[in-house]
């Protein structure tokens, strides 16, 4: 769909009488476009439109929304994606933004399948009440973090794809270079492949080209590395003095609580949200719980990290993996315990921002 070619709504001036009623707003976020419906506050459907992912359709869709009445809460797809600009550009106008999860394959496959008939189910989630969950905002230094661990991410994996590739090349090698070539360390390898004469073979030129690479991302992974942790001096320092809680692992922990960890209402909630909280599964005379599977899962990879890194080198996690083994649980279970008591500890940290000294006189 060319965006445009859509035609766009003709706005008048804007009139809300004094006594106007409340709406809901509901938008079905994409790429190009954005579909928009309001209902009222009994659930009557009033109007859908689509209108362009841009800033101009941005205030196009709130001066539509609002000609029905006071808008006051929307309901809006994809927060963190498709909808992150639409979410800025509400809370500046003072509307709270609801996140609403897509709809689920069985209501889809009662009611069809269309932008506006999403939209209103957005709206609908946040008129009855099942949509509560408050959006991150991406205007801090979480979401400095985010972009920077992204690149990290895809920086350490194209590192590991020319290191295998690097180590592919040296079976093929003459029998003389590969015997100079092996047994070397993995830092030796990459530096005596870097000096390599590229003119001697193309096998060696494709040595020489890889090690290159390879130091190369691993420069730009230590500059990545070294802004994550300036940038978390700045805000959440206290978290790195933490046992086990490295820049990597605490990136994590505050990109997924968001720069508004205020919409956690206690430690529970970003157990939840860590996917650290056991489930409840029990049915009539049995009462037992599961292991949650959903939750943040780099968030939970990295409290992983932080508990073993405990149970290693600090000497009272050691101290409760003896006796919880003693009990009879198994490492898995202490390990699973272990990570809910580091979630709640964690919290604590993140809800506080750090406290900057005010300046000198």
């Amino acid at each position: 769909m060319t965006v445009t070619s859509m035609p766009q709504p003709t706005l008048t001036a804007q009139h809300v009488p004094p006594l106007a009623e409340d709406v809901i707003l509901g938008v079905d976020t994409h790429k190009d476009i954005h579909a928009a419906a309001v209902i009222t506050t009994l659930g009557a459907p009033l109007a859908h439109q689509e209108f362009p992912a841009t800033t101009v359709g941005y205030r196009q869709l709130i001066f539509w929304a609002r000609s029905f009445g006071v808008v006051r809460r929307a309901g809006v797809e994809r927060t963190g994606s498709y909808g992150a600009a639409l979410t800025r550009a509400l809370s500046r106008e003072n509307i709270e933004v609801v996140e609403v999860n897509q709809p689920d394959r069985a209501t889809r496959r009662k009611r069809g399948k269309t932008d506006a008939i999403d939209a209103d189910a957005a709206a609908r989630a946040v008129l009855s009440g099942r949509a509560t969950t408050t959006p991150k905002t991406a205007d801090g230094p979480a979401a400095d973090m985010r972009v920077l661990r992204l690149a990290k991410e895809s920086a350490v994996r194209a590192r590991t794809q020319a290191m295998n590739q690097l180590k592919a090349v040296l079976l093929v090698l003459d029998p003389d270079l590969r015997e100079q070539l092996s047994g070397l360390s993995s830092p030796a390898l990459i530096t005596t492949c870097a000096a390599l004469d590229g003119d001697h073979s193309e096998a060696a030129f494709t040595l020489h080209l890889l090690a290159c690479r390879i130091q190369s991302l691993a420069q730009e992974i230590k500059e990545l590395t070294k802004r994550t942790t300036k940038a978390l001096m700045a805000s959440r320092p206290q978290l790195l003095e933490l046992v086990g809680a490295g820049p990597d692992s605490a990136a994590v922990l505050l990109i997924a609580a968001g720069d508004n960890p205020d919409r956690l209402t206690d430690e529970a909630s970003f157990a939840a949200l860590c996917g650290v909280s056991p489930v409840e599964q029990s049915s009539g005379m049995t009462q037992r719980r599961r292991l949650n599977r959903g939750g943040h899962r780099q968030a939970n990879a990295a409290l992983y990290r932080i508990v073993q890194s405990r149970m290693r080198w600090d000497e009272r996690t050691q101290a409760y993996l003896q006796r919880r083994t003693a009990e009879g649980l198994s490492r898995r279970e202490i390990i699973r315990c272990l990570k809910r008591y580091v979630a709640r500890e964690l919290y604590r940290h993140i809800r506080r921002p750090a406290i900057t000294a005010p300046p000198a006189a």
